[in-house]
């Protein structure tokens, strides 16, 4: 596919909600953060949901850890303009299975999504792998009046084989996704966060942006105007 532009944000008249989904405290904020302030400064209702609170994302397992994580994600999203949204799995212990589908697809569809922004399935975590199948198969159902697209994480690390098809120019929001990175103060965000930077300058160098975020369309899922032109 061609790659193509998005229209910027100020031209695109409020709509409805945007669902962004990722495995732990934090994925959503390294891998789309300036398109979800974006969305958010432009009249969108974004929510985040998470997979798990992120339990084991401190060293070690403990109920302490999942609490930190959590409170780490509300102040991501309140710095983002975007409603936090939990799952219900456990950190590095994610389960798809009909159960599981059949809870996030009445977890996703509450939240009326007009455009669901995920994990690109082919990844090394198990959990940012779940996430995007439960997600994928949340949107068959809203397919007619939902578009769909995945976002990458530390490139070549976590997410692998990624090629877009769309970039959006989060030039003039890279400091508020850097702020909400940031409030993941457990997660060692002056190593993590300069990776992410490294990525966004790259897709940026791609389009002619400073820095940009990048997405693979769901080849028939309808394109969404703030992310095509």
């Amino acid at each position: 596919m061609l790659l193509t532009r998005p229209r910027m944000a100020s031209s695109t008249p409020a709509k409805g909600g945007v669902l962004v989904s990722g495995g732990h405290p934090g994925d959503p904020e390294y891998g789309c953060g300036g398109t979800i302030a974006k969305f958010a400064n432009a009249g969108y209702r974004v929510s985040i949901l998470y997979l798990n609170r992120g339990e084991k994302g401190c060293g070690t397992a403990s109920v302490n850890c999942g609490i930190t994580r959590t409170r780490e994600a509300e102040d991501a999203c309140r710095i983002l303009h975007a409603i936090p949204v939990f799952g219900r799995q456990i950190d590095g212990e994610a389960v798809v299975d009909n159960a599981a589908y059949a809870a996030f697809d009445d977890l996703i569809a509450s939240q009326s999504p007009e455009l669901i922004l995920t994990h690109w399935p082919i990844d090394n975590h198990r959990d940012h792998r779940a996430m995007s199948m439960l997600s994928y198969n949340a949107w068959r159902a809203l397919k007619p009046h939902c578009s769909l697209y995945y976002y990458e994480v530390t490139d070549g690390d976590d997410t692998m084989m990624f090629s877009p098809t769309d970039y959006v120019d989060i030039t003039a929001e890279e400091p508020i996704k850097g702020n909400a990175c940031f409030a993941h103060s457990s997660q060692s965000p002056d190593h993590f966060y300069k990776v992410q930077s490294d990525v966004t300058r790259f897709r940026g160098s791609q389009v002619g942006y400073t820095h940009a975020e990048a997405f693979v369309r769901m080849s028939s899922s309808r394109a969404h105007p703030l992310l095509s032109s």
